[in-house]
């Protein structure tokens, strides 16, 4: 444009996409088969600064429904061991994402099941709200099994190195506690 003047994307409202938990993307309600074209939406996906989820080009943004995550993580590999260990996690949209600053894991816990859900940062938003990754089961489970004992803020906990960081992955029980 003229002058350096930036172009506002036009407003499209609510688009008729939706991302399952699982990861699988619907589009007016029936699942995109072609991945190349899931792979297409989510490298214009974003946050916004309230958190909510978008599809955002030069020239059009809608907002979209997400369930959870809008990624899963699903497969971990790793190298080295204690603070020098890193580990890749593989998103389903097969992008390679490895743990550390840029990209931590966080563990929330479900306010009835108290069941523990972790995490991967990918990419920031447009605030504070980030683009993260759901790490599936499977994957959890390879991730607690390289754990070990830390101290986390004062309190022992269980968790993994990656890229020179220690992310906890929950709390270890004190002696005689149940």
């Amino acid at each position: 444009m003229a002058g350096g003047a930036a172009r506002c994307p036009k407003e499209c409202g609510e688009l008729p996409f939706l991302i399952r938990r699982d990861g699988t993307w619907l589009y007016k309600g029936s699942p995109i088969q072609r991945k190349e074209m899931v792979c297409l939406f989510s490298s214009v996906l974003t946050r916004d600064e309230a958190g909510r989820y978008m599809l955002e080009t030069p020239a059009e943004r809608g907002w979209i429904e997400v369930e959870d995550a809008p990624f899963v993580a699903v497969e971990m590999s790793w190298k080295g061991h204690g603070r020098e260990q890193v580990l890749c996690f593989r998103t389903n949209v097969d992008k390679c994402v490895t743990a550390g600053p840029e990209h931590p894991i966080r563990i929330a816990h479900d306010l009835l099941s108290c069941e523990p859900t972790p995490y991967l940062r990918l990419r920031d938003g447009k605030g504070r709200y980030p683009i993260e990754a759901r790490i599936n089961r499977a994957t959890y489970y390879e991730l607690v099994a390289l754990a070990e004992p830390g101290m986390l803020h004062g309190r022992k906990v269980l968790g993994v190195w990656s890229g020179g960081m220690f992310f906890s992955l929950g709390d270890l029980p004190g002696c005689g506690e149940d």
